[in-house]
């Protein structure tokens, strides 16, 4: 059963639109770093390019933009086991469009496996979406105006003066390469936070068949 349901549709559906802008809210609240549309599309703009780059055919893409663009409405309801409720969630609203189970399945999974701390890469739009989402690392995210009352969170994100996720010239490894300003955030307090979500993007990337890089300020770090 093909599906009428695209990235675009949803984008244009108000009720996915209001629970990506409430939980992002919620978030808001809590002192989180920006989780609304300019991180969903760009997790969605990475996912996209990577399995486009892999060769993986359209639908596949459409279907890892669409996951991308709904995997954080579970914040809406807590910031704890996000991934799970917004994959709950996600079932009802693309179920009630009358999309086939088996693209239900492939999104929610995803959905459901892109927090570092419960996730696994199981198939290759899951892998893309948590590549995609945890090397969303830049300073427009950090809401925060006083530098003087940043954590260790608002300080990491801010110091990244220039991010860039890419294939490698052989396309064997997904490379994020940063600039950082450690006067402002030093590398070993970036891997402070990191380091689970880094390692994550090793084991999706690997699941898809390729090695994943960080290069910081020039260096190779992993």
């Amino acid at each position: 059963m093909a599906s009428t349901v695209t990235y675009k549709y949803i984008k244009q559906n108000p009720d996915i639109m209001e629970y990506i802008r409430r939980a992002d809210k919620a978030l808001e609240a809590q002192g989180y770093t920006e989780h609304s549309f300019a991180h969903v599309e760009k997790v969605a703009s990475s996912a996209a390019m990577i399995l486009e780059t892999l060769g993986f055919d359209e639908r596949t893409v459409e279907l890892a933009r669409i996951a991308a663009m709904m995997h954080d409405i579970g914040n809406v309801i807590n910031r704890i086991d996000h991934a799970q409720s917004g994959a709950v969630m996600a079932f009802r609203l693309l179920d009630n469009l009358d999309m086939p189970a088996s693209e239900i399945c492939s999104i929610i999974s995803a959905i459901g496996n892109h927090d570092e701390g419960t996730g696994l890469p199981l198939d290759p739009i899951s892998a893309a979406l948590i590549i995609g989402d945890k090397t969303d690392v830049r300073r427009s995210r950090v809401r925060n105006t006083d530098m003087l009352t940043f954590d260790i969170h608002d300080r990491v994100n801010y110091a990244v003066v220039s991010s860039k996720l890419r294939f490698n010239d052989s396309k064997t490894s997904i490379v994020l390469e940063l600039e950082i300003d450690t006067e402002i955030s030093s590398v070993l307090e970036y891997f402070e936070i990191f380091m689970k979500r880094m390692l994550l993007c090793r084991r999706a990337a690997e699941f898809l068949g390729v090695k994943f890089e960080m290069l910081i300020n020039g260096g190779r770090i992993l």
